[in-house]
């Protein structure tokens, strides 16, 4: 991620817009998302839905694939049907490079907002580049909260609190974490503490929203994974339309940091919020990683077309 997000950044990735749409009869969203990364073998073409009452029918809720092409001829190289599990894991990856770049080097306690997989994936790839103390997770259903706590605890042996409201769970933090698909506002700026970083990946549509649009009115610095698209989707979109924000009020990208070009946290006091909506190029860097692999192992099985 760090790499791909770096080449974004010195302009050595083509990056189309993204193509979105709902299925509000079934409370679905799909996504697709492609990108080339200069250079690289393959370039790539994603589709990614959320599907959110696939809870309720005991089915995962994210689905999808991703088409792998050879950069050099244009001919399909390799489907890879992840069911959405590549998408869980580029953004958490993502996630972990915003800590890493933007979050102090002690963190205390941890907030994740939400309990679905992303909490799960955003938590995991945080421990490679930091180390909670401890950590606190909210849930609209406390009884998924309770789930995520206990497996959560067991496997990362980092103590993991259930909280009773978003606030209890936010306030103190030292990294917060949202993950959920709300279309209104969870997370509020008076509960911030100083020298809080905060991550945002749940707002990957227009009308998705999980921080106030104070959060990053108070923020030192504002980065987006690609401005752009913020511009349209995500935490910076909201912000924006409220009138407490200015696109060019926008800290950086986070290529832009990852590179070097731009510093992360300057101070143990600054307040930094990373919106993340998710961009072609994480899909393409781990299709090259993941074919790459394939190939050199000799697994997967091939289709004559």
């Amino acid at each position: 991620m760090r790499d791909a997000f770096v080449a974004l950044a010195r302009g050595e990735a083509t990056l189309p817009g993204v193509i979105g749409f709902d299925v509000p009869a079934h409370r679905g969203e799909v996504h697709v998302k492609g990108a080339y990364l200069h250079g690289r073998p393959f370039y790539s073409i994603k589709e990614a839905a959320g599907f959110y009452a696939n809870a309720e029918k005991g089915v995962p809720v994210g689905s999808g694939l991703v088409l792998v092409f050879d950069a050099t001829t244009g001919f399909l190289a390799a489907v890879l049907f992840d069911n959405g599990y590549l998408t869980e894991l580029r953004t958490g990856a993502a996630g972990a490079l915003a800590a890493d770049l933007l979050a102090r080097r002690r963190v205390r306690k941890a907030a994740v907002v939400g309990a679905g997989s992303q909490a799960r994936f955003q938590v995991e790839a945080l421990m490679l580049v930091r180390r909670p103390e401890s950590i606190a997770v909210f849930s609209r259903t406390p009884a998924r909260a309770a789930a995520y706590a206990r497996e959560m605890e067991g496997r990362l042996g980092v103590p993991v609190t259930v909280a009773l409201t978003a606030q209890s769970a936010v306030e103190g933090a030292d990294v917060v974490i949202t993950t959920t698909p709300s279309r209104a506002p969870i997370v509020r700026a008076d509960w911030l503490a100083p020298g809080v970083h905060v991550t945002a990946v749940g707002s990957d549509g227009p009308e998705k929203q999980e921080l106030e649009a104070g959060v990053l009115a108070r923020a030192d610095k504002v980065v987006v994974d690609r401005l752009d698209q913020c511009r349209h989707l995500g935490e910076l979109h909201h912000a924006v339309e409220a009138g407490v924000l200015a696109a060019g009020d926008v800290w950086a990208e986070l290529g832009e940091v990852a590179a070097g070009s731009k510093p992360g946290r300057e101070s143990d006091d600054e307040i930094t919020v990373a919106d993340l909506t998710g961009v072609g190029i994480q899909d393409a860097a781990v299709a090259n990683v993941v074919v790459g692999e394939a190939m050199r192992r000799g697994v997967g099985r091939t289709i004559e077309i």
